[in-house]
């Protein structure tokens, strides 16, 4: 359980942790992104999504987790946070930025 009384040391060093984590999952499409969201999302988030980003960076499987942020499979229901939401709208409007500059 995260520290409520978090110093803003910690609480860099936490995110710093995440940063890493999710710019290198192994699966470059999930990178594109977590690694995104986390470094701009990252410093707004409670400690109860930070919790929740913690949890889902520590599973195995990218290719599911990247099914569940792009709606392909249905998340189980201890993932569908208020944490999953936001990814999927930080997705959603990272990637129509993208497109619109030519990414796409």
């Amino acid at each position: 359980m995260a520290d409520t009384n978090a110093r803003p040391d910690d609480t860099k060093a936490r995110l710093g942790r995440i940063a890493f984590r999710a710019w290198r999952r192994g699966f470059r499409e999930a990178d594109l992104v977590l690694g995104p969201f986390a470094d701009r999302e990252g410093p707004t988030l409670s400690e109860r999504d930070l919790t929740d980003f913690e949890t889902l960076l520590m599973l195995d499987d990218d290719h599911l987790l990247y099914a569940w942020i792009i709606g392909t499979e249905a998340a189980p229901a201890e993932f569908e946070t208020p944490l999953m939401a936001r990814i999927r709208a930080f997705m959603a409007a990272h990637v129509a930025a993208e497109v619109a500059k030519g990414a796409g």
